[in-house]
């Protein structure tokens, strides 16, 4: 059967390429007696899939039963799924079947499977490896023939590093895996769903079907829809009941949608997209670590100029750094006074307003031989650091750009101490 079949059959409304695939692997696994593990959030319809595996299967003509795990209490779904014997617990005054007897010869859907005690996913593994079962208070084995399709809305990797689901009926139920989309991946089927479920209920309480307007349209396919299918049919009921105007505006219709479920995604950064999803304070630990690490770069070019007399000849690389620190520095303190680095004949100059790290008088009318080693300028250096920070180790260390470790050894190194 194709997959259009399908869909009129099981009144399945939407051409999703993701629904298409769900569809057509359960089509492809119906005939067989492979156990299925369908997953899928709340409220997307995973309960389709196993009616239609049932129905295409040779087990159409047996029993089809569907529980849902997550509603029976922990002390009797032993019972429920298993049967019992009578007086096996306060209450058995007499023998009951359970509904993997009851569904002998045809399929079982377990809906909610996660939610299975420790002890219950023992019982179920036997069933699914030998087929068989035993009742509660009794020690004697029967056989059945179930066909076993289960369905969860639960991460199962979490479960199972946890401890709350085991490892082996996992891979025993996920035989074939079906995932099931949410309404937010299929949102070319959100107009087609809701025209459904409005003449449904236009049929329903005898009164005109909804018309959405183009305002109204694009804010149903830009919701969320945490909810999924089953939050859809529920708006649509309550706006078929209580809307008097049949003519479904943005503005009517954001009274019935949430307000914290409007799709807002993360900013993206990187090359390309990058493939990472930062939060506002992710990004700025990003651009304080660039600017921290480009400052580091800063003091070295400062220390050359210093060096060099002032002024010296940057590459292209030094350049674009000086003009990204400058304007991050702006950029961050909200100041009004923009700052350009001037560069005239490819020299870079240190602004007036903005001291390099070490203070440097120069003198425009009296030329001074200056030494060329590069000890004695480290030397001087160090003196002069130190006489700005009146021999307080710590702050000339900061000042020239390295460690307080390494400041001791220079200064026990050039005999500076006082």
């Amino acid at each position: 059967m194709d997959i259009q079949s399908v869909k009129q059959r099981f009144e399945i409304i939407g051409n999703s390429p993701l629904l298409n695939r769900a569809l057509d692997v359960a089509v492809q696994v119906a005939p067989t007696n492979i156990s299925v593990l369908i997953n899928g959030e709340s409220g997307v319809g995973k309960e389709v899939i196993p009616k239609i595996i049932h129905q295409l299967s040779a087990r159409k003509h047996g029993p089809y039963i569907a529980v849902n795990c997550g509603a029976i209490p922990e002390g009797t779904i032993d019972s429920e799924l298993f049967g019992h014997e009578k007086g096996s617990f306060t209450g058995a005054h007499e023998a009951r079947k359970g509904y993997f007897e009851e569904a002998n010869g045809g399929t079982i859907f377990l809906d909610e499977v996660a939610e299975l005690p420790l002890g219950t996913q023992v019982r179920l593994l036997r069933v699914l490896e030998t087929g068989e079962i035993i009742r509660v208070g009794s020690s004697k084995v029967i056989k059945t023939n179930v066909r076993v399709v289960a369905a969860t809305n639960v991460d199962f990797s979490s479960a199972l590093q946890q401890g709350k689901f085991r490892e082996d009926l996992y891979y025993r139920l996920n035989q074939v895996p079906i995932n099931m989309p949410a309404l937010r991946e299929r949102r070319g089927d959100i107009e087609l769903l809701f025209k459904k479920f409005t003449t449904d209920f236009s049929e329903k309480y005898k009164m005109p079907p909804l018309q959405l307007t183009p305002d109204a349209i694009q804010l149903m396919t830009s919701y969320n829809w945490p909810g999924n299918v089953r939050q859809l049919k529920n708006i649509t009921e309550q706006m078929s009941v209580l809307e008097q105007d049949r003519d479904i505006t943005a503005q009517s219709l954001t009274k019935y949608l949430p307000s914290d479920s409007f799709n807002s995604k993360p900013m993206v950064l990187g090359k390309n997209g990058g493939g990472q999803d930062f939060t506002e304070r992710e990004i700025l630990y990003k651009v304080l670590f660039d600017m921290k690490s480009d400052l580091q770069d800063l003091k070295k070019l400062v220390l050359g100029m210093i060096q060099s007399g002032g002024s010296f000849v940057p590459s292209q690389e030094n350049a674009a750094l000086f003009d990204r620190v400058f304007q991050e520095e702006t950029t961050i303190e909200h100041t009004h006074t923009e700052y350009n680095p001037p560069i005239t004949n490819s020299v870079i100059h240190l602004p007036q307003s903005r001291p390099a790290e070490v203070n440097v008088q120069h003198t425009s009318h009296e030329e001074v031989e200056e030494s060329l080693s590069l000890t004695d300028s480290e030397k001087d250096l160090i003196k002069k650091a130190l006489q700005k920070h009146k021999n307080k180790r710590k702050y000339a260390a900061q000042e020239l750009g390295i460690s307080e470790r390494t400041l001791y050894r220079k200064i026990k190194e050039y005999n500076l101490a006082k």
